[in-house]
């Protein structure tokens, strides 16, 4: 745990489980060390379909995850999070912005995420929506 995180108050009970999904090993690797040295218990994964069996094997109560991904997409993702895991706080990321005039990040606030975070973001803005969405 970082000096830092200390003495700012945002120091993670060692219970509460963050979830990354993310296609791009650099995101995912950097994510979860910056929530690690928070407090957090982090786990990863690599799409939507991994990202349920993981949620499945060792929920989190904070799911952070990009929407555009291979075989199972975010806003798919999101609906069987919904389904299965209402009581799980969602914080979805993008970088994509609207493509063929939809706004995805809105479509995901629809469905049902507590927080979204336009790519790039700073690591304080993902710490800070951590700790909101925890909180809900």
């Amino acid at each position: 745990m970082s000096s830092a995180a200390a003495e700012s108050g945002t120091v993670a009970s060692a219970k509460t489980r963050v979830l990354i999904v993310d296609d791009d090993p650099s995101v995912r690797n950097f994510l979860q060390m910056l929530l690690e040295v928070e407090g957090y218990e982090v786990f990863s994964a690599m799409d939507g379909i991994e990202a349920l069996a993981v949620q499945r094997e060792h929920p989190a109560a904070v799911v952070v995850m990009d929407i555009f991904m291979p075989h199972a997409e975010g806003i798919e993702t999101i609906v069987k999070l919904r389904e299965e895991f209402p009581q799980a706080g969602i914080i979805v990321m993008s970088g994509g912005g609207a493509r063929s005039g939809v706004d995805y990040l809105a479509v995901a606030r629809e469905l049902g995420a507590a927080r979204t975070l336009k790519k790039p973001f700073g690591p304080q803005e993902l710490i800070d929506a951590v700790l909101e969405v925890r909180s809900l």
